[in-house]
């Protein structure tokens, strides 16, 4: 994840608070076209195994490759056919790593879930981004067979630290509709439980939240679908889900436009971002420190089993 200031995103989220958070009432049964399914349970030992896996700095092509190599090995175990897409942005090359189960109703188009795989130079990425990526492996293996009315993308995308150079990429070949949203995993396992150890920029008012418990998800205001699934995945005992509808890109500041949901929200398709909030909870935000060691486990699968919930939801719809 780039550096970034949630200035205009605690803004937002304190106009919510104070007005409420935004709550879309939910469909009516006679709207379902589909029946419910419930969603599988994660097998945290598996996820945990990915992120372990993962852990190693993923900079030079060498090491990229060696993650693509890793997860290229998890997808075909789970049943997948991935493809790889090779592509050359600002001088550098790359290569995402793609795949598609497609959907008994392609009329309805796809849900696609992605994360970056690469770090900087000096981190072995363990929360930026192996929990995003393990996220997507953990969907492949339980919603890669069950057939669905939409489509299921999985995109792992290269050269995020870069300028989401891989998202930029994979969007430009898209036609819009084709994708009826995509749901974007950057940094979603890191926690902190002491009063003001939740950061923020420098603000009039007291900020409305102080620890680092929550999952942040930040959608465009025109797919309500999307922050709407998220809320109603993290019930019961799984972490809060704190969501965010950002209305326009007309004029944003580009604290907010600076992970691999920017390329689709340009691109006219609806994103959200799954976040931990990065530098303003993780201390270890790209350092050398960004180890498996830091990771809250019991929050990273949970925010992995929010993920699995709430797409599960979105491909019946």
């Amino acid at each position: 994840m780039k550096p970034r200031s949630l200035l205009l995103i605690l803004l937002a989220a304190i106009l919510s608070i104070l007005v409420g958070w935004h709550q879309v009432n939910p469909r009516s049964p006679a709207a379902a076209e589909y029946p419910q399914v419930a969603p599988p349970a994660v097998d945290s030992q598996k996820l945990w195994a990915d992120v372990e896996a993962l852990s190693f700095k993923r900079f030079e092509e060498s090491d990229r490759q060696k993650a693509r190599d890793y997860i290229m090995q998890e997808l075909q175990s789970a049943g997948w056919t991935p493809k790889l897409q090779e592509f050359q942005a600002q001088g550098l090359s790359g290569i995402n790593i793609l795949a598609e189960r497609s959907g008994t109703n392609p009329q309805l188009g796809a849900i696609l879930l992605g994360a970056h795989y690469d770090t900087i130079a000096l981190s072995p990425g363990a929360d930026d981004n192996a929990t995003g990526v393990a996220a997507v492996l953990a969907a492949a293996r339980l919603l890669g067979q069950n057939p669905t009315p939409r489509s299921l993308q999985l995109a792992f995308f290269d050269l995020e630290e870069e300028g989401l150079l891989g998202s930029q990429a994979f969007v430009e070949t898209l036609q819009p509709d084709l994708i009826q949203g995509a749901m974007i995993m950057d940094m979603i396992g890191y926690t902190c439980r002491t009063a003001g150890c939740q950061t923020y920029p420098p603000l009039p008012i007291k900020p409305p939240v102080d620890k680092g418990e929550f999952l942040a998800a930040i959608g465009d205001q025109g797919h309500p679908d999307l922050t709407q699934s998220l809320s109603q995945a993290g019930r019961g005992n799984l972490p809060q889900v704190l969501t965010l509808s950002i209305p326009t890109l007309s004029g944003l500041a580009p604290d907010l436009v600076r992970s691999d949901h920017t390329p689709f929200w340009k691109k006219g398709i609806g994103a959200v971002l799954l976040t931990d909030t990065a530098n303003f909870r993780n201390p270890h935000y790209h350092q050398p420190s960004d180890r498996l060691e830091t990771i809250d486990r019991d929050f990273f699968v949970g925010s992995a089993q929010i993920v699995i919930n709430a797409v599960t939801d979105l491909l019946q719809k």
